[in-house]
This record gives C-alpha cells, sequence and structure tokens, in this order.
C-alpha cells in the first residue's frame, strides 16, 4: 500500500515561492512532485484513466493559478489532495457523469489501474463519492480524521462517521464478492 513521504514544510515554502514569481523550475518540481498523488487520488475518485488524467493536470494547474492564496505556513500536500479530491468530486457529480457511473460495470478492464486490487477497487467506486473521498484521504495518503475535517471545513465527528460507515460498506461488498 502506497504510504504518505512526509513533507518538509521549509521544501514547500520554497516550491510555492519559485511558482508564485512564475520560475519554471517550480512548476516542473510540481509536476514531478505531486502528479502521481494528484492522479491516484484522483483515479481512485473517478476510477477513469482519462478522467483521473485530465483532473490531476487541472489540480496542478489550479494550484499553480492560486499559489498566492498558499498558506506558507501550512504543508502544501494536504491542500493538493484537497484540490484533488474537490475536483474528482465535482467530476463525479456533473451530471454528464450520471451514464458513466450507472455503465461502469459494463468497461472493459483495460481500464484498470495496474497494481490496485480490482475487488477493492470495485467495492470502492459502489461508496458515495463523499465517503469515498474521505477513504481514499484516510487509508491512502494517511491523513488523521482531524485534518480531514479541517481541509473539508466540517466537524472529525461527521468525518469519523463517514469513515465508519464506508469502512462498513467495503467490508460488506468484499465479504459477498469473495463469498
Amino acid at each position: 500500500m502506497f504510504r504518505p513521504v512526509k513533507d518538509k514544510p521549509a521544501e514547500d515554502r520554497a516550491l510555492a515561492t519559485k511558482l508564485d514569481q512564475g520560475e519554471g523550475a517550480g512548476i516542473e518540481a510540481l509536476f514531478e512532485r505531486f502528479w502521481e498523488p494528484s492522479y491516484r487520488a484522483a483515479y481512485l475518485i473517478v476510477q477513469s484513466r482519462a478522467a483521473a488524467e485530465d483532473i490531476a493536470q487541472d489540480t496542478l494547474l489550479t494550484v499553480i493559478g492560486k499559489i498566492a492564496t498558499f498558506d506558507r505556513s501550512m504543508d502544501l500536500k494536504p491542500w493538493i489532495h484537497r484540490i484533488a479530491v474537490n475536483k474528482s468530486l465535482d467530476w463525479l457529480r456533473s451530471e454528464s457523469r450520471l451514464t458513466y457511473l450507472v455503465d461502469r460495470e459494463a468497461e472493459d478492464s483495460a481500464e484498470a489501474e495496474p497494481g490496485l486490487d480490482q475487488d477493492l477497487l470495485h467495492a470502492l467506486g459502489q461508496l458515495p463519492p463523499d465517503q469515498r473521498s474521505v477513504v481514499v484521504l484516510r487509508h491512502l495518503f494517511g491523513y488523521a480524521p482531524n485534518e480531514i475535517a479541517a481541509a473539508n471545513k466540517v466537524p472529525p465527528g461527521t468525518v469519523r462517521a463517514q469513515l465508519s460507515r464506508a469502512l462498513s460498506s467495503l467490508r460488506d461488498s468484499l465479504e459477498e464478492e469473495c463469498s
């Protein structure tokens, strides 16, 4: 399982400064460091390679455009993950995506992301988008419920409840698939 690497706030501030000044090296460093985590977060939520690539790119372009609003006393990684998750949820909520979700079962297996347990991925895809995002942030990226709550601007109890419901649903789905 992917384990998050602890960011160094000084590196985040230096990268944010480079981006704020429009330095090409900053943009390159941003894409090198955050493309894969942004893509992975998006893929786990939308479960489409093409959409995840678009969302990851849009996420990093948003970061470049909004870097002036970034609080330099904070870590950059959670901010970027939150942008990726929000963009993924927006993608799922858009009316044109409803058909995509209903027809998800009909997609061929070539769409599956290598290295991910397909039963788990399928069960994750059955969760409501908000629960799916909490599971991704907690168990893929290792954020504590309090950190997720702060990023989502909701009480920590709400995150814990969403996480509990999501994990219960995942457990039930996986037990059904295994039997």
